[in-house]
């Protein structure tokens, strides 16, 4: 892969997947700046940021461990922020650490990233928007990644409904498990909204400072705050929309439940003059039996009350609205 036209934007992986250090090394003589995306590094391409960049120990250190809170660490000549995005993966999270300073943004990522490729056709029709700072570099990246929340949450609003209509149909197990994996998702999403929300609300109120940054940028970032507080109110209500699911599923299982007693207990009390009769008569004292004698009585004795003991059952059940 080679740059963009402008050379502004650089996906500088050959046609081995191995970065072309040669070309990096270019643009940073040449004080070019430009963005790196590594996506799934290798030991090789984490070792570059030190030896090519000069990235801090440390910062080198946190491209190669993911599962961190968002967070914004600043260095001498650049800074570090961890944000997140959204995508399809199990967790339908993509951690992506941004090292940006005044000659370049590096973005790491292990996850695929679809809210890049927006970004790379955006590029493409407009390379020169990456020229206008490097702040709103950075704020086109995060905005990018903050916005892939919003289909994603359509779709999990989408997945709710369909789960609660097939719920009033008939409810399964695979219905409460598809529950349980969308509140372990929308958990993990809340704990991570619920942090780059506070992070940036430093940014935004000024507590931290990023490369730079001005009045009119900072209104950029201000927009992605008031996505993530979006983001966040609509992950509080599909939680609770999930609560309600989870106890319409118990709801739904416990009147069908409910049901089937009673149709059952039905019978049982539909049987018991039955019992009865047919015990009383199966008796053996000659004096009961008696006066059994011939078809015709059998057949008032041992079908017609049964039929007639059934029948008036049946009638106070219905007056009674029990069936």
């Amino acid at each position: 892969m080679t740059a963009s036209a402008s050379h502004f934007l650089v996906d500088a992986r050959g046609s081995h997947d191995e970065v072309d250090r040669a070309l990096v090394q270019q643009h940073l003589d040449e004080s070019e700046f430009f963005w790196l995306d590594l996506h799934r590094p290798s030991p090789d391409e984490i070792g570059m940021l030190g030896d090519l960049f000069a990235l801090h120990p440390l910062a080198v250190e946190d491209a190669s461990h993911f599962d961190q809170r968002p967070k914004l660490d600043s260095y001498d000549d650049f800074v570090l922020l961890v944000a997140y995005g959204a995508n399809g993966d199990s967790d339908g999270l993509v951690e992506v650490h941004c090292f940006l300073s005044d000659s370049f943004l590096i973005t790491v990522h292990r996850d695929d990233c679809p809210a890049f490729r927006e970004l790379r056709r955006r590029t493409a029709r407009d390379p020169s928007f990456i020229t206008r700072g490097t702040p709103l570099l950075l704020h086109a990246v995060v905005d990018a990644l903050v916005d892939s929340f919003f289909p994603e949450l359509t779709k999990l609003d989408d997945r709710i409904d369909d789960v609660e209509s097939a719920m009033l149909q008939q409810p399964t197990d695979a219905q409460l498990h598809e529950i349980f994996h969308l509140k372990r998702r929308i958990v993990g999403w809340r704990k991570i909204i619920t942090a780059q929300r506070d992070l940036f609300t430093g940014i935004v109120a000024g507590v931290v400072d990023l490369p730079g940054m001005n009045a009119e940028t900072e209104r950029y970032y201000r927009d992605v705050y008031d996505h993530l507080i979006r983001i966040s109110d609509l992950v509080d209500s599909y939680r609770d929309l999930l609560t309600g699911a989870m106890d319409l599923y118990l709801s739904t299982v416990s009147n069908r439940l409910n049901v089937v007693m009673k149709r059952l207990t039905i019978v049982a009390t539909v049987f018991m003059p039955l019992t009865w009769i047919v015990g009383f008569f199966g008796m053996n004292f000659e004096a009961l039996v008696r006066g059994v004698v011939g078809w015709p009585m059998f057949l008032v004795l041992g079908i017609v009350t049964q039929v007639v003991a059934v029948a008036v059952m049946l009638v106070i059940f219905r007056r009674r609205s029990w069936m």
